[in-house]
């Protein structure tokens, strides 16, 4: 992912926790803010609670390489923050992609199948 599709000030993050939706499932939380830039963009929080560094690391990697696999799919002008929940810790980068697709199904995100 460049620069430009990236989420890292903590005003953007607000400005997408206040205006946006929520949508959930048991492993993920979406935010959901559309805007009016002309590709989406992506911005990640997983704390402490999910595992130590390699494993917090490890599901950021999941996260990322799903989207970028997913992005011609999502709507292309919108702010997405994903928060990992601890569960996801334990998951594959298969279940991850599912999951994530299941709560972006859910969202209106992605179209469904």
């Amino acid at each position: 992912m460049n620069k430009q599709q990236r989420i890292k000030k903590n005003t953007e993050f607000q400005r997408v926790f206040k205006k946006g939706k929520s949508f959930a499932n048991r492993q993920f939380i979406v935010y959901l803010l559309k805007g009016e830039q002309d590709e989406f963009r992506l911005g990640l929080s997983v704390s402490k609670k999910v595992g130590n560094a390699v494993a917090r690391n490890r599901v950021k990697r999941y996260i990322r390489q799903a989207f970028l696999e997913l992005k011609d799919d999502l709507l292309p002008n919108a702010d997405y923050i994903i928060i990992a929940r601890p569960q996801a810790a334990n998951l594959d980068f298969h279940e991850s992609k599912k999951s994530l697709e299941h709560v972006l199904k859910i969202a209106r995100a992605l179209p469904k199948k």
